[in-house]
């Protein structure tokens, strides 16, 4: 059988708001323009996953409406198994997104149907995990749902990565059951709380999660690139050098690209070295689903 994923997590309709500037506190702007794309961390991450070549599935919950049907074409279109995508009363969860000239964002999410997504539904599409070789999350469903999915993909023995997006504090028992813990810096902080101003610091804060049963992290740091720690080692990875558009999206493209490497290779350089060319392309194009790159985009990056 081929070595597979599954997605357990968000799928949510991006409503994008293009803006010279992010507005401050109080402050109305006028926005340059708008449009709306399939998105959600679990949805983008199944997609960056399904465009790399890797075959893939994704668990998650939808509403009964028409963002829900733009979200399953996205996914089927990048290959994307959707079997295992159920119904809910609720509305399809949806996320409105700020973009700046220089790229940056900021995101508000609103769940709907995200937050109906129980140990109950995991527990019915069980066949999907027990079939596949890594298991993939992240924090916008809920946490309990987060739990127990971790723990049943270890006693399958899975593979696990967790991205803790949004930031939250986790409990010891859910960290136990995770193998690859991917946040970015600020996520890193605030789970933490500890103030990470160097490398010194940063991985400082990195093995609190070593400590509490985590086997690896790999964290996130923007244009500087990546920094992987783990109880034997420790490795920086510079960025790939590009323009920046859009850093919507970017993190889940590194996850895609380190789970589709991983997946590939079993190798962490090789799976980082593929993750980031995938956040590079990712970061030069607007939308979130819209920019995650192919797997022949990917190979011929270093070529362009």
């Amino acid at each position: 059988m081929k070595p597979s994923v599954v997605v357990v997590g968000s799928l949510n309709q991006d409503i994008v708001v293009q803006v010279e500037e992010l507005p401050r506190e109080g402050e109305t702007l006028m926005g340059i323009g708008m449009s709306e794309s399939p998105g959600g961390k679990g949805a983008n991450q199944g997609v960056a996953i399904g465009k790399l070549q890797a075959c893939v599935s994704m668990i998650g919950k939808v509403g009964s409406d028409p963002h829900a049907a733009s979200l399953m074409k996205s996914l089927q279109q990048a290959g994307v198994d959707t079997r295992y995508i159920m119904t809910s009363n609720r509305p399809t969860g949806l996320a409105f997104v700020t973009v700046d000239r220089a790229g940056s964002n900021h995101i508000v999410v609103i769940p709907g149907a995200n937050h109906e997504l129980t140990p109950e539904d995991i527990d019915s599409q069980r066949q999907a995990i027990e079939k596949c070789e890594i298991v993939v999350l992240q924090l916008e469903i809920p946490l309990k749902t987060v739990e127990y999915t971790l723990r049943l993909a270890k006693e399958l023995g899975k593979t696990t990565v967790l991205n803790p997006a949004p930031a939250q504090m986790l409990c010891d028992e859910i960290l136990r059951f995770v193998d690859f813990l991917i946040p970015n810096e600020h996520e890193l902080q605030s789970m933490s709380g500890m103030t990470i101003t160097d490398a010194s610091t940063l991985q400082a804060a990195a093995r609190v999660y070593l400590s509490k049963g985590v086997r690896a992290l790999i964290v996130t740091l923007g244009g500087k690139g990546c920094c992987y720690i783990d109880h034997e080692r420790v490795q920086t990875y510079p960025a790939r050098k590009v323009k920046a558009q859009d850093t919507t999206a970017a993190g889940d493209s590194f996850i895609g690209g380190f789970v589709a490497g991983y997946l590939k290779y079993h190798d962490v350089d090789l799976a980082i070295e593929l993750a980031q060319k995938a956040a590079a392309i990712t970061v030069t194009r607007h939308g979130a689903q819209s920019s995650l790159p192919t797997w022949e985009e990917v190979a011929a990056f270093d070529l362009s």
